[in-house]
Order: structure tokens, then sequence, then C-alpha cells
């Protein structure tokens, strides 16, 4: 078992620990009471799934052995319109930047990361549809050079209640 914490400071001021012993500042806008003074809960929950997935990513394409020079994954949710707001759907782009990034290698990451390794992947796709999408660039001396791919990795989605 794990315990995480919120410490509460004052308002809707918070401190979020983990068990690693890093903290973080947690907040709302004042429009909900708060003072615009961290991250937002659901937030964090969706920051969780992007560092979930992209850690699995990039480890595995390390271990494939392709040169990456840049790595982004960009999580985009959509929200109930009512209470409690839950998320009801999330696209998740991969960004890839580097020499002769092999598109095979990284779908199977993907893939791997999506239906094997990444825990907040496996406890997400059971409640919403996730969509997964990925965008190859090469890389110049100057940084990000053109786009050489975009492709889409199919997830098989639950079946909602």
């Amino acid at each position: 078992m794990s315990t995480v914490k919120a410490t509460w400071h004052h308002g809707m001021t918070f401190t979020g620990t983990a068990p690693s012993g890093f903290t973080l500042p947690l907040g709302t806008s004042p429009g909900s009471g708060g003072d615009n003074d961290g991250f937002r809960p659901m937030e964090l929950l969706a920051i969780g799934l992007a560092g979930c997935t992209a850690m699995d990513v990039i480890s595995i394409l390390e271990k494939k052995r392709q040169t990456i020079t840049a790595f982004e994954v960009q999580v985009h949710t959509t929200r109930a319109n009512e209470h409690p707001h839950v998320f009801t759907s999330a696209n998740i782009d991969y960004s890839v930047t580097g020499r002769a990034v092999n598109e095979t290698a990284l779908v199977r990451a993907i893939e791997l990361s999506a239906t094997r390794y990444c825990s907040a992947m496996g406890m997400f796709k059971q409640l919403i549809p996730i969509s997964l999408r990925y965008h190859i660039f090469e890389a110049t001396e100057n940084g990000i050079g053109n786009l050489l791919k975009t492709g889409e990795y199919q997830l098989p989605q639950p079946k909602l209640k």
C-alpha cells in the first residue's frame, strides 16, 4: 500500500506529499474559492497519465537504440459538463524528434506502454476512450526539423457502462 496526503494551509491551498518525499502545491481558481496557487487535482491526474506513458515510451525507445533528441507527450482531456466533471475522453500525442527514428519501434513502444506497462493508462482505459497519436520529426542541427510521419495506435476501447 502507498499513502499520499494533502495538507491544508488556508482557504483552498494545500500541499500534496508523496511517499517519495516530494511535495507540490495544490490549489484552485479564485472563482472556486482559491488563490490560483497550485495544481488542480484533475490536472495532476492528466499529468500522471502523461508522465507514466512518457517514461515507458522513452525507456523502450532507448532500449531499441533509437537516437532521440527531443520527446514530449501531451494529454488532451475532455470533461463532463455536470458535476463531478469527470474525464470523458483523452487524446494522447507523442512527439518524437530524433535521427532516423524507426516508426515500427515507436509504435511498439506506445503499444507496450498502453497495453502492458503504464499503470495510469491501464486504469484510465477501463473508464474512458483514449486515442493515441504520434508525430515523428527528423532532428536537425538547429533542433526540430520537418515532420516525417504522423500516425495512430488503435487502443482497444473499453465497454463503458
